[in-house]
């Protein structure tokens, strides 16, 4: 299961509204919920049909465009195809794409905002990821380096590396003991 930072959403300004791509893009395994599926309880125009019931990671998630307001309106997930939030793990940015739209990261002035995003974080040594369905991407200020099948769940770390052609990134993975 994924774990996201828990946010609260930003204050008198934003609700889910019409979106719910969180309820596509998230494994849910409480309600058996795949990753990449619509989930049997969301209904375009009417919302999640077990909301005051909805399970605990449901209820605890708030993406970024949810829970920080400097996060510009572009990025709602319904508009963007793309859910933003912080892996705890690591403190990545983590860009889950809808994968009936998994061109939508690269396009204006998503691709653009992703790498001034990456450009934040390195000094941390924190990264931003994309994840159409299991393909990863590093994204940093200079462009996007393929990283392979990968699963949100999996840990790794993403260090620089020298490669034939220059400058590069290297990703170690690993798994967190007990799963």
């Amino acid at each position: 299961m994924v774990q996201i930072v828990s946010r609260p959403a930003a204050p008198e300004r934003r609700e889910c509204g019409s979106c719910g791509m969180c309820c596509k893009l998230f494994h849910i395994p409480a309600v058996e919920k795949p990753a990449g599926k619509w989930c049997r309880h969301w209904a375009a125009g009417a919302g999640c049909s077990i909301h005051p019931d909805r399970p605990e990671q449901c209820r605890e998630f708030f993406c970024l465009w949810m829970s920080d307001a400097s996060v510009a309106d572009v990025w709602k997930p319904e508009r963007s195809r793309i859910v933003l939030s912080i892996f705890p793990g690591n403190g990545f940015l983590y860009a889950q794409v809808d994968p009936s739209s998994p061109q939508a990261w690269r396009k204006q002035p998503y691709f653009d905002d992703l790498r001034r995003m990456a450009a934040g974080l390195q000094d941390l040594n924190r990264r931003v990821i994309v994840f159409v369905g299991e393909n990863a991407t590093l994204v940093t200020p200079q462009g996007a380096t393929p990283l392979g099948r990968m699963n949100p769940e999996e840990r790794f770390v993403v260090e620089p590396a020298f490669g034939p052609d220059g400058p590069t990134f290297r990703v170690a993975r690993t798994h967190a003991s007990g799963g």
